[in-house]
């Protein structure tokens, strides 16, 4: 097959990309800065393009089997600490989305010979915060930012199906790894002995390891069966609290230490509530048509990516 990946070069494009490779796939990574992606796998073809036109890579589209977009401005930032959500850094992440779709939407249309498939990455925060309810796709959207910031994300694509282009919408959960994302940020206070509990520990984390993340972009693209909205989130998600005493379990480290919900308000403003509220979302979809977890259970993942 032939594979274009927009955003390629984050955590999950990088694996995605690798395990394409290892198949034997031809991948085509669009890149703002294909000069700084000096740790994408041998193989890859790495193409310039601005993030809102398909000027420049749009002869690539033709004959393409799949197209998976997963380009947008890292919600928490760049650094290891998160960046606050001022109006400028939330129109940047809004706007890079938005762009990065409506860019492969009009690629796709002028396309003479159109690719069979579109993946389009969204989050489990389309379903707003949550206390303990469970959701699967059939879940309603909430009304926070990253809520709306979803919902908005899955459209600037939707123009493709009306082109007879099937569209698949993954809902990534806590996508685990220990090659960057959010498990790199939990892990650093227990390797400190500080571990503990963010807020009340309580808050449902709805994660997946970053290798069944990839199984099932792959396993949805292969499978023509397969159309519509995917939770991409393990079978069974865990509380905070669960999940760093697995991770002080792991690394034989304590884990005591809560730090305070209001200290990471104070510290970091709106973008704490990534961590500090809970949702239980099921991959009622993804069991229904067959595919199989090889991580469904937090300590087998976390062990794998610690030990």
């Amino acid at each position: 097959m032939r594979i274009i990946i927009a955003g390629g070069s984050g955590l999950i494009g990088k694996e995605l990309t690798r395990d394409l490779l290892e198949d034997h796939h031809e991948v085509f990574i669009l890149s703002r800065s294909p000069e700084r992606n000096t740790s994408m796998p041998s193989g890859v073809h790495t193409v310039h393009w601005d993030g809102k036109t398909s000027q420049g890579w749009s002869q690539y589209l033709e004959g393409a089997d799949a197209v998976v977009n997963l380009a947008g401005a890292n919600i928490a930032g760049q650094g290891f600490f998160p960046q606050r959500w001022t109006e400028e850094r939330k129109r940047i992440i809004k706007q890079s989305r938005l762009d990065a779709g409506v860019a492969i939407s009009e690629a796709i249309a002028a396309a003479a010979q159109k690719p069979q498939v579109l993946v389009q990455s969204s989050a489990i925060g389309f379903y707003g915060p949550l206390v303990d309810q469970a959701v699967d796709e059939t879940g309603s959207i909430g009304g926070d930012f990253m809520a709306r910031l979803c919902q908005e994300w899955e459209l600037s694509t939707a123009a493709v199906e009306l082109l007879g282009v099937r569209r698949l919408v993954v809902r990534s959960g806590i996508v685990l790894s220990n090659q960057g994302g959010a498990l790199i940020r939990l892990l650093l206070p227990y390797k400190l002995y500080v571990g503990g509990p963010f807020g009340n520990g309580r808050q449902v984390m709805s994660w997946i390891h970053i290798a069944d993340e990839v199984a099932a972009i792959r396993f949805l693209i292969e499978n023509p069966s397969t159309n519509g909205v995917y939770n991409l989130t393990a079978p069974n998600p865990v509380t905070n609290s669960t999940m760093g005493r697995t991770v002080g379990k792991l690394l034989h480290r304590p884990h005591y230490l809560p730090i305070p919900a209001f200290a990471m308000k104070l510290l970091f403003g709106e973008v704490s509530t990534v961590v500090l509220d809970g949702q239980r979302v099921l991959p009622r979809r993804l069991l229904e048509c067959g595919f199989k977890f090889r991580y469904p259970y937090i300590e087998e993942a976390l062990a794998d990516i610690l030990c």
